[in-house]
């Protein structure tokens, strides 16, 4: 078995230079954006003769990108190969000993060990380690609810996940489908189904799609989704699936009633997958994420770290612990990560909450706190929507755009920015992250000096014109 090579060495005891020929070990659970950064970034710092790295990954494939997985199915992306950044075989070739099919099942912090088992043979072993990372990602939300395993039913997590929907899709005669939750993936996948010529319900407990914005900005994209032809459920909460007589999937019962379907992607978001960790004693907290120092050290403990989609990250505007799984995050996290690892030194200081996605041609963006995020940390604060476009009025192609800001009252530092609306909307959002970053005023941002020229702004950009209207907004509330 391949997961028990590193028991051979005799060290289980968790001695220091566990590798073979006493090189030190680094042991990495979670092959794909975090856990190989890391790995690869660890080797660029110490090579082979130094430094033994050995990597467990319980699927097929590595460092792939599962954000592309709604642009495969929708048919942007041509095929799965094109989703993946660093094949095994090229993280094999840069002295990274990968193991596939192999799922790390214990971690022995107190003998600096883990326990691994292959696939194919069911067997396990022990594998000593000298430093280890975590990166073993998050798991979608699958309720336990009747039906929810029945075929026809498909999460879209890994590559595996979107192969199987994909087959799924061409073989299903009906032309039904039922998303359920209306996040990033959901709303993206109800727009790959839709071009796929499937008839989409989309069914969201909440009062408006994309609840990682305000109501009043999730109503535009629930218009913008209407607009497509998507049937759109809101405040409804599933109660199970329904099936068949051959057992596949033929309707999503709701609290509302049953809504007919072909096929069921769920779209209801992910859990860190800490379980493990948790186990082995490492702390966790209130969102279910492990905690880390600002060298995505694990707390406590000085030679494990953990990153991407199994961490919680401090939030820089609210002060607060926040879960934000993110591929640009996971990244990040490895880069630390493996810096630290490999004998250097790095940090991650946060996050603002910078996200982006789209509808067809409506582009949805966020950056810092919401209203609720704003009055769950305790801040007073004043929010305006501004109504701009976003070219020159005049110029061919402008089209419009709704921004939301949200300042702090009395200081005016501002706190969180939302923006809808078509080509040129969304990375907008970056103008607002950056201010966030730098904990500028609403005021000092009306001052920066951005790019100019009727083919893509107004000679007051819609960040701006929010930002002046918000800073007007702090002079009106005062104190």
């Amino acid at each position: 078995m391949s997961g028990g090579r590193g028991g051979r060495d005799g060290r289980g005891d968790g001695e220091r230079g566990s590798g073979r020929d006493g090189r030190e070990r680094l042991v990495v659970i979670g092959g794909d954006a975090a856990g190989m950064s890391a790995a690869s970034q660890a080797r660029r710092l110490r090579g082979p003769d130094e430094l033994e790295i050995v990597a467990f990954e319980r699927g097929d494939f590595t460092s792939f990108s599962a954000c592309g997985i709604p642009y495969w199915v929708a048919g942007d992306v041509a095929g799965r190969d094109e989703l993946i950044a660093r094949t095994p075989e090229e993280h094999r070739a840069r002295g990274i000993d990968l193991r596939l099919r192999t799922e790390v099942t214990e971690i022995d912090v107190e003998r600096r060990r883990v326990r691994a088992r292959e696939a194919g043979s069911g067997t396990g072993s022990w594998t000593p380690y000298d430093k280890l990372v975590i990166a073993t990602g998050a798991r979608p939300v699958r309720p336990a609810m009747p039906g929810m395993d029945a075929p026809g039913v498909h999460g879209v997590q890994t590559l595996g996940d979107g192969q199987a929907l994909l087959d799924t899709l061409a073989r299903t005669r009906g032309r039904r489908a039922v998303v359920v939750g209306a996040g990033y993936i959901g709303v993206e996948m109800a727009e790959a189904l839709i071009r796929r010529g499937f008839e989409v319900t989309v069914v969201n407990r909440g009062g408006e799609p994309m609840a990682t914005l305000d109501p009043d900005m999730g109503r535009l994209v629930r218009r913008a989704m209407e607009g497509l032809g998507i049937t759109m459920v809101d405040g409804t909460e599933v109660t199970g699936v329904l099936t068949g007589d051959d057992g596949r999937v033929r309707a999503v019962a709701t609290d509302s009633g049953e809504f007919p379907a072909d096929v069921v992607v769920l779209g209801i978001g992910v859990r860190p997958e800490t379980g493990l960790a948790a186990a082995a004693g490492l702390p966790v907290g209130a969102r279910g994420g492990l905690l880390t120092d600002l060298a995505m050290r694990v707390r406590g403990h000085e030679d494990i770290w953990a990153g991407g989609d199994c961490v919680e990250v401090l939030n820089l505007v609210s002060g607060q612990e926040q879960y934000v799984p993110l591929g640009t995050h996971a990244n990040k996290h490895g880069q630390v990560i493996g810096t630290n690892a490999g004998g250097g030194y790095a940090t991650f200081p946060g996050v603002v909450g910078t996200a982006v996605s789209k509808v067809c041609d409506l582009e949805i963006a966020r950056t810092g706190l919401r209203g609720k995020d704003a009055d769950r940390a305790g801040l007073r604060y004043v929010s305006v929507t501004v109504e701009s476009t976003s070219r020159a009025g005049y110029y061919p192609g402008a089209a419009p755009m709704t921004v939301k800001m949200l300042a702090e009252r009395r200081t005016g530092r501002l706190l969180g920015v939302q923006i809808v609306g078509r080509e040129g909307a969304g990375k907008r959002v970056d103008i607002a992250a950056v201010a966030l970053t730098a904990r500028m005023t609403v005021e000092q941002m009306t001052s920066l000096d951005l790019g100019y020229a009727p083919p893509f702004s107004p000679v007051w950009d819609p960040v701006l014109v929010a930002a002046r209207k918000a800073t007007a907004a702090v002079r009106a509330a005062g104190s």
